[in-house]
């Protein structure tokens, strides 16, 4: 895929400056995220080279490369210790549960940053890391939607915290950047995540997770600032009501809860890595632009994401994510229902 394609397409428009005043913190750090950087990072990321990331494989093993060789650029360290920025996922675990071929191992990637009030609870930001691989005839599924974008959302989201951490303007709460392997084999990294916690489970106060954030679904042409959003009132009146005033404060983009609704037919909530975090009762938040044509397509490729929408999207998780970290009250899972097993 050539980067001229991608030049084009940054050059064509001009990023929309925020109407709030520069003296708000947030906007100072929100503002650092854009589309150039986002696709800077997705170029490489979804790129031939990384083979698709499928899981195990040697293309996903650059990917998790790429991953932490950025943190570690950033000084945004590994909660697990020293240069280890990697949560194995064995074989025999996944092996055990999927029905999709044998799974070599396998790694979550995991970056940190430490809250300054609040350091025991945690906020995880979560995206999945793996997609498709490569068919028989050596064609490569480059999953740049899926889930390219929510991967390289979580890089500038926490590039932005960082920015704010040196400028002592860190979160109060502490941060955890998830980044899980096996999504596209039904799960397994977050499921794996989740039984073996690096922060306790109790003390993860909430989820936002980002799978698919690059483009624009049928129903959206003619409004493409736009985000689906799934679970945000499942386990939490508060979650909900945050993210629609921090929505409504910063970014303005329609919310559009059309798969959020239990008799959904697609069953979204129940099919990427935040749901693991539910069924623990932490509440969450799904961003997805919805499917399109290419999904799940060797067509999945970089020069075809939206990058202003792309920009919205992570600010719009950045803000959220910097709202639930630095407020005065926790957020609490004030309706913890029983969760459906099947998925």
């Amino acid at each position: 895929m050539k980067k001229i394609l991608f030049a084009a397409s940054i050059f064509a428009f001009t990023a929309t400056i925020s109407s709030q005043s520069t003296t708000d913190t947030a906007v100072n750090y929100g503002t650092s995220i854009t589309a150039k950087d986002l696709g800077n990072h997705l170029f490489t990321y979804a790129s031939d080279e990384f083979e698709g990331r499928d899981t195990g494989e040697p293309g996903q093993k650059m990917a998790v490369e790429y991953l932490k060789n950025f943190y570690v650029s950033q000084g945004i360290i590994s909660p697990i210790g020293g240069d280890d920025y990697y949560q194995e996922v064995p074989a025999a675990y996944m092996n055990k549960l999927s029905r999709r071929g044998q799974i070599k191992d396998s790694e979550n990637v995991l970056a940190y940053i430490k809250g300054s009030e609040k350091p025991d609870e945690v906020i995880v930001i979560s995206a999945h890391l793996d997609h498709e691989g490569m068919n028989k005839a050596g064609e490569v599924f480059n999953g740049a939607d899926d889930d390219g974008s929510g991967t390289v959302a979580i890089l500038e989201i926490a590039a932005a915290f960082k920015k704010a951490l040196d400028d002592g303007n860190g979160p109060k709460r502490s941060i955890l950047f998830l980044h899980v392997t096996g999504e596209e084999k039904g799960l397994l990294g977050s499921k794996y995540y989740t039984e073996n916690p690096i922060f306790p489970m109790a003390n993860t106060i909430a989820n936002l997770n980002i799978d698919m954030i690059g483009r624009i679904d049928e129903r959206h042409k003619g409004n493409p600032k736009y985000i689906y959003l799934i679970g945000s009132d499942k386990l939490s009146t508060e979650l909900h009501e945050v993210s629609e005033a921090v929505n409504k404060k910063y970014m303005n983009i329609e919310l559009d809860y059309k798969y959020n609704d239990e008799n959904d037919p697609n069953r979204f909530y129940y099919r990427s890595d935040h749901y693991n975090f539910a069924k623990n009762n932490v509440p969450i938040i799904f961003y997805f632009n919805g499917t399109h044509v290419d999904y799940h397509k060797k067509t999945d490729t970089p020069d075809k994401i939206n990058y202003e929408q792309l920009e919205n999207r992570t600010r719009l998780v950045f803000y959220t994510a910097w709202e639930v970290a630095n407020r005065e009250g926790t957020i609490v899972a004030d309706k913890v229902e029983k969760v459906e097993k099947t998925e």
